[in-house]
């Protein structure tokens, strides 16, 4: 992977719905080069997938909250948090206390109480409410 191919990630990270001749023109590179520039990046598992990036408070779901977690189950509570509509991430994690991190992004603390309850079910847990996010990005190649 060359300076080129850095431009083109930084431009597609920060506009994923950039047509090509645009992002040719943003890395100075001719349409037809750009788009084989792409599509190598994309054959080699660099560009993994594209997708939309939703606002969570515009679809009312305002209260994100980490949860460490510990299981001595770790098959099932997978499958769980694969099925529960307000997990987003789910980390395995190292460390003597926890061996996962569960991102839960839902609607109220009501909500977020009746998650951590069901949870519960599969083994301990401590709870971080996220109060706001100075820095949020998802930018890998800055």
């Amino acid at each position: 992977m060359d300076e080129l191919d850095k431009q083109i990630l930084v431009a597609l990270q920060e506009q994923g719905r950039i047509s090509m001749t645009d992002l040719g023109r943003t890395v100075s590179l001719s349409q037809p080069a750009v788009t084989e520039r792409v599509r190598r990046l994309e054959e080699k598992g660099i560009i993994d997938h594209y997708r939309a990036v939703i606002s969570p408070e515009k679809i009312n779901k305002s209260i994100s909250a980490f949860v460490l977690f510990y299981t001595k189950n770790c098959d099932s509570f997978v499958e769980y948090c694969r099925e529960a509509k307000d997990v987003i991430e789910l980390h395995r994690i190292s460390g003597h206390q926890y061996n996962f991190l569960v991102k839960i992004v839902t609607e109220s603390l009501q909500s977020l109480e009746l998650a951590i309850n069901k949870l519960g079910a599969y083994g301990d847990s401590t709870t971080l409410i996220v109060l706001s996010s100075p820095i949020k990005q998802d930018l890998l190649i800055p």
